[in-house]
């Protein structure tokens, strides 16, 4: 059963004793998860006898095929977080029985010869080109996850402006924070349109608030709750209105899911290195759709000197955050990317785009309260009132919101299905009136609600 706890959001405060960030003390209702102590699978000491009768392997052998059972079940009602479940990697499967480390720099050979950097160097340059920027002007790697990306990003930042301020939207993802505190960064928080996007007007006063010091940005490529895609050029003419020249100023954008699909958007504005931006990373395990977790981070060569470091013991140098990385990660990477191309992510991402509308449209018929940014593939809709549909479901929540990450494994059908479900379990939660759909107007705009205040 879920648990319902009371959290406090207090303000975290840096060495200097300045507060990374200043906000009201908001107490909020939060459902966690199950707690999975009580269903772990115990590990057992083999029987001396195993050998002979063979009980522990049937017992390990009828375990994993539940578990695969569970998994088939999860995924068929999977729709709340932006991983593509479609894929199909069997001609890799030779490759499981090598332990393959990319440990220190790709660029460099390490004494560990069990290593993927060929395939690795080779999914660099393809996201070099789809990016625009030269091969020998930048640095990257292959990163354990989204989040390490974010990391790094933000790290290269620091390390070029050691005084600098982290400026980030309220809806850039978690990790943004994370990292302001894993650092000892002044953060400041940024306001946000309705829509999720970065309010330039507002991130405009902060800027000249803290003007002596120089800027660090998060810039959103799809924010995390409803997908909304910072204006990258307003952004930058914001900080140019400012006073901020470039050499005072370092811009990370975390394109987590939309950082590969923008380019595949004919309408969509351009994430480009030939604009005044430091890195870009994105997840691989997202919309390309890898079995493990992985990412991309891009950034130019010219910062990277700051951080790299020469090690001995491995005969490389390295300026990763991990240092030992899934060697294996890049081989799905560049097997996906060399299979599909770029004509091959077009179509997905016109389907996923064409798919999320028909969601957003379904929805909106039924009177539901639904927003989609035109950029994105996530629908933002009403949170349903069963927690047990939203764990079914695997809906991500905020507030009185939810979402729906329309990936390219989510079919017509599957969101057919959904929606059946939906509103067989609405016309119980709001029978006879009694009960009143949300009010969701505040996140989502009035005209995208369905409430009896703005229907």
């Amino acid at each position: 059963m879920e648990n319902v706890v009371a959290i406090n959001n207090l303000a975290q405060a840096v060495p200097s004793g300045r507060l990374v960030e200043k906000e009201e003390e908001i107490k909020k209702e939060l459902v966690v998860g199950r707690d999975m102590r009580a269903s772990c699978f115990e590990i057992t000491e083999p029987d001396p006898n195993d050998d002979l009768t063979g009980d522990k392997e049937a017992q390990m052998a009828s375990l994993f095929a539940r578990y695969k059972k569970t998994l088939i079940n999860r995924t068929n009602h999977h729709l709340g977080y932006p991983y593509n479940l479609d894929f199909d990697y069997g001609d890799l499967a030779q490759l499981q029985h090598f332990s393959i480390n990319n440990l220190g720099d790709p660029f460099i050979e390490s004494n560990y010869g069990l290593h993927s950097r060929q395939f690795e160097v080779g999914v660099l340059d393809w996201f070099a080109r789809l990016w625009e920027i030269q091969k020998d002007e930048y640095w990257g790697y292959v990163t354990n996850c989204g989040t390490e990306g974010n990391l790094h990003g933000i790290l290269v930042g620091r390390e070029l402006f050691p005084n600098g301020i982290l400026y980030a939207s309220k809806e850039s993802h978690y990790s943004v924070f994370k990292a302001a505190r894993m650092y000892r960064m002044e953060c400041v928080k940024v306001g946000t349109l309705v829509s999720g996007e970065i309010d330039c007007a507002n991130f405009k006063a902060k800027l000249l608030a803290n003007k002596e010091k120089p800027a660090i940005i998060n810039v959103n490529i799809g924010t995390t709750v409803k997908g909304a895609v910072d204006d990258l050029d307003l952004v930058i003419k914001t900080l140019e209105e400012s006073g901020f020249t470039r050499d005072r100023f370092y811009i990370h954008c975390d394109g987590a899911l939309f950082g590969l699909m923008m380019p595949f958007i004919k309408r969509a504005p351009k994430v480009t290195f030939k604009k005044p931006i430091g890195s870009v990373s994105v997840s691989g395990h997202k919309f390309v759709g890898c079995p493990m977790p992985c990412g991309i981070q891009i950034t130019r060569l010219e910062h990277i000197n700051t951080l790299s470091r020469n090690v001995e013991y491995l005969a490389s140098r390295d300026a990763t955050i991990m240092g030992s990385r899934n060697g294996h990660a890049p081989i799905f990477l560049w097997y996906t990317i060399s299979r599909k191309g770029c004509k091959g992510f077009q179509k997905e991402v016109q389907k996923c785009l064409r798919n999320a509308q028909y969601l957003r449209d379904c929805l909106r018929f039924a009177g539901i309260s639904a927003m989609h940014n035109d950029l994105s593939s996530t629908v933002v809709f009403e949170r349903p009132l069963d927690e047990d549909f939203v764990h079914k479901w695997q809906l991500a929540c905020e507030g009185n919101i939810a979402h729906i990450v329309v990936m390219p494994n989510v079919t017509i059908k599957k969101i057919n299905v959904f929606l059946n479900e939906l509103l067989q379990k609405r016309s119980n939660w709001y029978q006879n009136g009694k009960i009143n759909s949300p009010c969701i107007a505040a996140d989502i705009g009035p005209q995208n609600c369905a409430c009896t205040l703005h229907y």
